[in-house]
C-alpha cells in the first residue's frame, strides 16, 4: 500500500518522504512547481484547484494514507477549498487522511490554546486554514487535523535562512521580540504525523514544541547553534510594524504528546543539537 504526500517537494513534505521511506513505505508525492529530490517517491504534478487532476492522481496512486502538507498561503482556493475536496475524495475511497494546519487559526487573544479552543483567525491565511479544518472534518470525520507552529530544521527552513541572511547583512528585516510561537523540529513533526496516521486518532491535534519563544529568541538560538554573531540580528516590535497577525500564540500540545512515542522537543533543546544529525536519529 502507498502513502501519498501532498506537497511532497516542500520542507515538511521532504522529511515525511525520508522517514516514511526509511519505514519501508511505498511513496508517492505531488508537487505544484517542480518535483522534489527524493528519488524514492513517484512524483505527480498536482494543482489542488484542479478537481479532475486530483481525482486522476488519487485513482492512479490508490493510496492507503494521504498527508496534506501543502501550503497555499492566503489563496482561498488552495488553502481553504482544496483540502475539503481532497478530504471528500479520501473519504469516498476509504483513505486515511492527515491534514496539516497552523496556529494561524488563533488570534492570540488567549495566548495559550489547547485543542478545545475554537479558531478565531485575524488574517486571511488564518481564516483559510480555519475553514479547511472545519470542512475536512465535516466531510471526513475520521481524519486527523494537526495544527503546528514554526517548523525548524537543521538549516533548511525559511526562518533559519532568514537568520543567516540577517546575520550576514544580505537582507533587511526584523526579528520581533513580542511575537511568540512554539517552534517544532521538522523531524519531530514528521515522525508525529506518521505516528498519528498509523493509529486510530481523529479530530484536532496540536503538534508543536513545548517552548514558547519570540522570533528574536529563536533567531538567537539558531545563530548560536550555527556559529553566527547573534548581536547582528536586528530587533523590533511587531506591534509597531504594519504587519498583521497574532502576537502571542502558544499551542498546548500536551494532550497529543501523551499519545505519542515521538518526543516533541522544544527550540531550546533542538537548537543545542549538532547540525545535520544522523538520519537514524528520528527513524
Amino acid at each position: 500500500m502507498t502513502t501519498l504526500i501532498i506537497g511532497g517537494s516542500g520542507f515538511l513534505g521532504t522529511e515525511l518522504i525520508r522517514q516514511a521511506t526509511a519505514a519501508q513505505q511505498t511513496m508517492a508525492a505531488t508537487y505544484a512547481t517542480r518535483p522534489g529530490n527524493a528519488s524514492q517517491a513517484a512524483w505527480y504534478h498536482l494543482d489542488l484547484r484542479d478537481a479532475a487532476r486530483l481525482e486522476a492522481v488519487m485513482s492512479e496512486v490508490i493510496p492507503r494514507l494521504v498527508i496534506n502538507a501543502s501550503s497555499g498561503g492566503a489563496d482561498w482556493a488552495v488553502t481553504a477549498q482544496a483540502p475539503i475536496r481532497l478530504a471528500m475524495t479520501a473519504a469516498r475511497q476509504g483513505v486515511r487522511l492527515v491534514h496539516v494546519s497552523s496556529d494561524a487559526v488563533f488570534s492570540g487573544g488567549r495566548v495559550h490554546y489547547d485543542e478545545s479552543r475554537l479558531p478565531d483567525p485575524i488574517t486571511p491565511y488564518g481564516a483559510a486554514k480555519a475553514a479547511a479544518e472545519a470542512g475536512v472534518l465535516a466531510v471526513h470525520p475520521e481524519a486527523v487535523v494537526a495544527r503546528t507552529s514554526l517548523i525548524i530544521g537543521d538549516g533548511g527552513s525559511a526562518h533559519e535562512r532568514l537568520v543567516h541572511e540577517l546575520a550576514a547583512g544580505t537582507r533587511d528585516g526584523t526579528l520581533f521580540t513580542d511575537d511568540f510561537r512554539c517552534p517544532v523540529h521538522v523531524a519531530d513533526l514528521a515522525a508525529a504525523l506518521l505516528e498519528l496516521a498509523s493509529g486510530n486518532s481523529s479530530g484536532i491535534h496540536h503538534v508543536a514544541g513545548p517552548d514558547a519563544v519570540s522570533r528574536h529568541e529563536l533567531g538567537v538560538l539558531i545563530a548560536r547553534r550555527d556559529g553566527l554573531d547573534a548581536a547582528r540580528l536586528p530587533t523590533g516590535l511587531r506591534a509597531d510594524s504594519p504587519l498583521s497577525g497574532a502576537l502571542d500564540v502558544r499551542l498546548d500540545s500536551r494532550a497529543t504528546q501523551c499519545r505519542l512515542s515521538t518526543t516533541l522537543r522544544g527550540a531550546r533543546e533542538f537548537c543545542k543539537a549538532p547540525r545535520w544529525p544522523s538520519p537514524s536519529a528520528h527513524e
